[in-house]
């Protein structure tokens, strides 16, 4: 088996996260938590995970080892199945959120405005997060992005004042 491949070079180009460089874990985890259901670990990590993808998935032992030297606010390095836990608590947050936001859309609780308000506070969130990071998207990208999300709410929307309708209609008849 040969030597490790020297990757310092990749990890002193890595420039995500350097707005927060000189803050605490606790201190970003704390600004996190206001705004978000992520830890800071959670987030630092699902980054990394992208960021160092490869086709086999993500570089979960590079990723550890090198943690304190790629995002500022971690301290200890980390074994692969501590990124991996953190990697599936992100995935399993951000699933849990979708669903709890398309339940709200769904049953009718939120009017579209509501929902319009909703998904613009959370694409600023999500905005300043990835300016934190040093991550930009294209401005045709965040068009793009922005058009399927506003296209599949029309749809939501949609589908909810039918579900009503129909429930309403049914409801009537019941009485009957």
């Amino acid at each position: 088996m040969g030597q490790p491949e020297d990757r310092s070079d990749e990890i002193n180009k890595y420039r995500k996260f350097r707005k927060v460089e000189g803050s605490t874990y606790h201190r970003v985890n704390q600004f996190l938590r206001k705004h978000t259901y992520i830890t800071a670990r959670e987030w630092a990590i699902a980054r990394l995970c992208a960021d160092f993808q490869t086709t086999s998935g993500a570089e979960m032992t590079f990723i550890g080892a090198h943690l304190p030297e790629l995002v500022p606010f971690m301290t200890e390095p980390y074994t692969p199945q501590a990124v991996n836990q953190a990697r599936n608590a992100f995935r399993n947050k951000v699933k849990m959120a979708g669903a709890t936001f398309f339940y709200g859309a769904l049953c009718g609780f939120f009017t579209p405005e509501e929902l319009d308000d909703i998904l613009f506070e959370s694409s600023e969130v999500a905005r300043f997060l990835m300016e934190i990071e040093g991550t930009a998207l294209e401005i045709d990208e965040e068009i793009d992005l922005e058009d399927r999300v506003a296209a599949v709410m029309k749809n939501v929307s949609r589908s909810s004042a039918e579900i009503l309708k129909e429930r309403i209609k049914n409801s009537g008849s019941e009485k009957e």
